[in-house]
């Protein structure tokens, strides 16, 4: 199966301006968790559950679908277009009334799997769910994109099934909170058109030469790509990315990791 997890970043700030009127913020929920939740209808997604401004769906069941990562990853993109779409009606209505526009931005992760599917619950209550590793996996990407700066965060085997479909982007090598075993983590920048562009082949061949660096210990290269990065005309679209790995490498120049390091990061925060 295919899992996904999606948040609205910045939520508290957003449900603060509206602390006098709370039926606002309900009609404003409503207002972007119905276009969110179409796309993934349209996609062939199942909705697990809401949480607050969160919703968890996911593909192959109750009915198969052979592509279902290809689905879900297009979901996440329709989904961003119809957040972009709401947030431009919404800047036109903040100008007219007079009050600050505050932007809904979404954080998407996924991930591909094996999971138990099915009713789960009480004796008295249960919802048609799922469990597995691989969902608490998808849960953990889509809470670390806040941190790589890129909106839609997946899982290597979603990206492996993907990726002569899409725009991916190979992130990092993490070992995420709670688990043993290591992820190669990858962005999903685009539909085929924008992996066929010249800026996402520079996006690319970016990320290929620092992360060759890093990975072989070579600290100052993978600075110096970072460098040569900042001057490029894609630099803003990398500026997290660029940013959290020169804290990382100068971390590593002062403190570097043992012999039989295998370039994965320990990440702290969920």
């Amino acid at each position: 199966m295919t899992i996904m997890f999606s948040d609205v970043r910045g939520f508290t700030t957003i449900s603060e301006s509206f602390k006098h009127d709370p039926q606002g913020l309900t009609k404003l929920m409503n207002r972007f968790l119905t276009p969110l939740t179409n796309a993934i209808l349209a996609r062939k997604g199942t909705i697990d559950k809401y949480m607050g401004d969160a919703i968890m769906a996911f593909w192959n069941a109750p009915l198969d679908d052979k592509e279902h990562q290809l689905n879900a990853c297009n979901a996440a993109l329709d989904m961003l277009e119809r957040i972009e779409e709401l947030n431009k009606i919404r800047e036109v209505e903040a100008e007219e009334s007079g009050i600050a526009f505050i932007p809904i931005n979404v954080g998407v992760g996924l991930n591909t799997g094996t999971c138990v599917v099915g009713n789960m619950g009480s004796d008295l209550r249960f919802d048609y769910s799922v469990l597995g590793d691989t969902v608490n996996l998808a849960s953990r990407l889509e809470g670390q994109t806040k941190e790589y700066g890129f909106s839609i965060i997946v899982g290597s085997r979603t990206a492996m099934a993907i990726k002569e479909k899409f725009a991916i982007l190979e992130l990092d090598f993490i070992m995420v909170k709670g688990k043993k075993e290591p992820e190669v983590i990858y962005a999903v920048a685009g539909r085929e058109d924008t992996a066929h562009s010249e800026r996402f082949q520079k996006l690319r061949n970016l990320t290929i030469e620092m992360l060759a660096c890093y990975r072989s210990r070579d600290w100052e290269g993978a600075l110096s790509a970072i460098e040569r990065g900042r001057k490029t005309d894609v630099a803003h679209s990398l500026e997290n990315l660029f940013d959290m790995y020169e804290e990382r490498l100068h971390a590593y120049q002062a403190d570097p990791p043992p012999p039989d390091w295998n370039g994965a990061f320990q990440l702290l925060k969920k």
